[in-house]
């Protein structure tokens, strides 16, 4: 699976919104590539709220276990908040493996799941789990509005 087939996939979830920073963006450089995912029904990129997922395409400078330096390596993060994330991680999975899911690197003991390189075993799964992350988010957005 391609990055950009999650991409269009995710962007046709009602509601959602990819920002894929371009280079010259305020964003910094480090991001630029990358898409970070949201609920955000109105088009504009919440400012207090984190992405329900992130599509890496390089390491961080905090963040190399992936080795996504190489070309063509990217790993898709998903939060799914701790519980979910334990029943779909596969602990004996080192964080350089691809297509498996893995605790993410940094962020796993706060229930976000990662997969380098989805494929065959994990590409359906993917989709699937952003769709459950988007609707998560949008019930979190709505008990905000209500509350």
């Amino acid at each position: 699976m391609e990055m950009q087939q999650i991409i269009e996939t995710v962007r046709a979830f009602d509601g959602a919104l990819v920002a894929v920073p371009e280079p010259g963006s305020d964003v910094p450089e480090v991001a630029w590539g990358d898409a970070f995912i949201y609920y955000a029904p109105d088009g504009v990129m919440p400012e207090r709220t984190q992405p329900y997922g992130t599509i890496i395409t390089k390491d961080y400078p905090d963040d190399t276990d992936s080795e996504l330096d190489p070309p063509g390596r990217f790993r898709v993060n998903i939060h799914l908040g701790r519980e979910r994330a334990e029943q779909v991680t596969d602990a004996e999975a080192t964080g350089s493996a691809t297509d498996v899911f893995i605790a993410h690197p940094l962020y796993g003991s706060a229930g976000w799941v990662s997969v380098v390189n989805p494929g065959d075993r994990t590409a359906a799964a993917v989709l699937g789990l952003l769709r459950e992350a988007h609707e998560a988010a949008r019930a979190r957005t709505h008990r905000r509005e209500r509350g």
